[in-house]
């Protein structure tokens, strides 16, 4: 297939790359160019879809992977310039789109953000950020690019990404940190549920349902079996090979030491107590439904892999701070108070 990547190659694009390149298919890439030299043998367009797009006019595709549609505005400007160009349109949309992650097993049809034309001209004048309104603006660009290709359109409403040059640091923070050793402080109950996927199982069973043409809108995220945050945390034990020691810190003690949900403890969203704004709190986050895109094919590699894959990029990466997580003397402090509770 003649297939052309919009968007970066820092992370999942790369990934999309890989894959794609792998299968031999004809690679086009259009960005900003700021990672450009990561594949020279690769055809590459420099621009700026909040700009100029000019450079798609007049080119054929078979398939386009989507991977930093913000606004709908970006998807009306593509489609402009591409139009039926195309045959398949591949969008990476976020389980963000959802209302909120109340209930358990949330499936493709459950309530969805919505967003004023008030807030969404704020955004497109500059006057707001997307990332303000993101889960809703993602709502739009997934409708916006089915008014375009209708029944050619894959939506996937991504979970938590994981994988090498991971940027976001959720998950590097645990594997870094358990590979230090020592007392570990650990958010909620060892059987909490975590919800994550490779990209490298994205980009497979994106391939896999670009190449026979397949629409819809998916939940993509993993794993198909239940992931509690001990076995994650075991596995990264196992895979670098440390001496350390949970200290397993219930919500309420974490939350009235201001200890943020996410941020400073990554992959944690309070079980039993309300978010900022919320009246319930948020036990779905873990558990959203994927048994449609299971069903059509989407598989799992080991999550040692995928552990081993990223506890070897940060030791070549050597990044003493992280995006994501605690500080060791804030963690201590929390460690001591903890102890004497």
């Amino acid at each position: 297939m003649k297939v052309l990547l919009l968007g970066g190659t820092r992370f999942l694009g790369r990934a999309l790359v890989e894959e794609g390149l792998k299968r031999g298919h004809e690679m086009t890439l259009f960005n900003r160019g700021t990672n450009k030299g990561a594949f020279p043998e690769v055809e590459q367009l420099i621009g700026d879809r909040d700009g100029d797009v000019s450079l798609l006019r007049n080119r054929k595709w078979d398939v386009v992977m989507d991977t930093c549609g913000f606004v709908p505005q970006q998807i009306q400007e593509i489609a402009a310039v591409l139009g039926d160009n195309i045959e398949h349109y591949t969008y990476i949309s976020s389980i963000s789109v959802y209302k909120d992650w109340i209930p358990l097993n949330i499936t493709e049809d459950y309530h969805l953000q919505t967003l004023s034309q008030d807030q969404l001209r704020a955004v497109e004048e500059g006057s707001a950020s997307p990332y303000e309104h993101y889960g809703a603006l993602k709502v739009l660009c997934e409708r916006e690019a089915e008014k375009h290709w209708p029944g050619r359109v894959l939506q996937i409403r991504a979970g938590q990404l994981v994988g090498r040059f991971d940027y976001t640091d959720r998950l590097p923070y645990w594997v870094q940190r358990v590979a230090q050793g020592g007392k570990v402080l650990v958010p909620g109950r060892p059987d909490g549920l975590v919800q994550l996927i490779d990209i490298k199982d994205i980009a497979k069973w994106v391939f896999d349902m670009a190449e026979n043409r397949k629409a819809g809108t998916f939940n993509v995220t993993g794993p198909n079996d239940k992931l509690t945050m001990e076995e994650l945390l075991e596995t990264c034990k196992a895979v670098a090979n440390s001496e350390c020691e949970w200290v397993w810190a219930d919500e309420q003690f974490l939350l009235e030491r201001n200890v943020q949900p996410w941020t400073e403890m990554p992959l944690w969203v309070p079980e039993h107590f309300p978010l900022e704004g919320e009246t319930e709190p948020w036990k779905g986050s873990f558990s959203i439904n994927i048994e449609k895109a299971v069903n059509a094919g989407l598989a799992f590699r080991a999550l040692e892999e995928t552990i081993k894959e990223v506890y070897d990029w940060l030791q070549a990466r050597q990044a003493a701070n992280l995006k994501a997580g605690i500080s060791r003397e804030r963690e201590q402090e929390l460690l001591e108070a903890w102890a004497q509770k």
